[in-house]
Parts: C-alpha cells; structure tokens; sequence
C-alpha cells in the first residue's frame, strides 16, 4: 500500500511539475510574416520576415520572461494534435523539413521551396522550443512559388 501511495504521490508532482513549465505569453502577443500575405506567389529562393509584437526574441535555452525564438511551419497541418493525437502545443517541436528552428534569435531566412503550393506557419517557442502558453502563432497562409 505505502508503494502505490508514493507512486501515486509521485505521478500527482510530476504533472504539478510539467504544469508549472508552462512558459506563459505575454498578453496579446502576436507573431507574423512581414513580407508574406496568404495567396501571394513568389520566386524561389525568397526571403521570409517574421515579425513579432507584444514579446522579444532570445535564443534557444535563453530562459527570460517575455521572450521566445521563432520556428517555421512548412507544408503540414496548422499547429495542434498531431496524428497521435498528442497536443503538439505542449510538447517540444521536432526539427525536420516541416519545422524550422531559429534558435539563435534570427528574425529572418531564405526559403527553397519547389515550385508549387505551399503553406507556412509561425510558432514562438520558448526557451526550450515549446510553444507558450498561450500560444502565439500565426495564421498558416498559402503561397505559391514558381
């Protein structure tokens, strides 16, 4: 009995623990594409701008209030549970060919996409590449490059 009480005990600290990671956003918070507009078409490569209000931007395993680093949605569905059915928001976002990570604080890149249609989302992640709480992402917005 005292074996399942510890664990028990144990298993309640543990999601007291995660809960108390969360990194909060600041009110209205918003983060953006400068120099992209759902529907554009581009030539590829292209430049992407992100754009961020009501925060700032600090590097990957830089813990400070108020602050986050940008990752890059390419080509998947808008940010939420994934097909598992985890909440992506509350995990750490992978790094692939769909998730670009600017960990080092940078507030642009050059894209080479392949010619066609594509779609592209914004997440601030925070000092460990979790989305905040709430989350401040962008609109996923649809480009087509050439």
């Amino acid at each position: 009995m005292k074996i399942i009480l510890l664990t028990l005990l144990l298993s309640v600290a543990a999601i007291g623990n995660a809960a108390a990671q969360e990194t909060p956003s600041s009110p209205g918070a918003k983060v953006y594409f400068v120099n992209l507009s759902d529907g554009d078409t581009v030539t590829a490569p292209f430049k992407v701008i992100f754009g961020l209000s009501g925060m700032g931007v600090a590097p990957s395993g830089i813990e400070k209030k108020g602050t986050g680093h940008h990752h890059l949605l390419i080509d998947r569905p808008p940010l939420g549970k994934g097909e598992d059915g985890e909440d992506e928001l509350e995990l750490s976002l992978p790094t692939d060919e769909n998730h670009l990570h600017f960990g080092n604080g940078q507030t642009e890149t050059t894209l080479k996409l392949d010619a066609g249609t594509h779609t592209l989302q914004l997440v601030l992640g925070d000092h460990a590449h979790v989305p905040h709480s709430p989350p401040v992402v962008s609109k996923v917005i649809t480009i087509t490059v050439k």
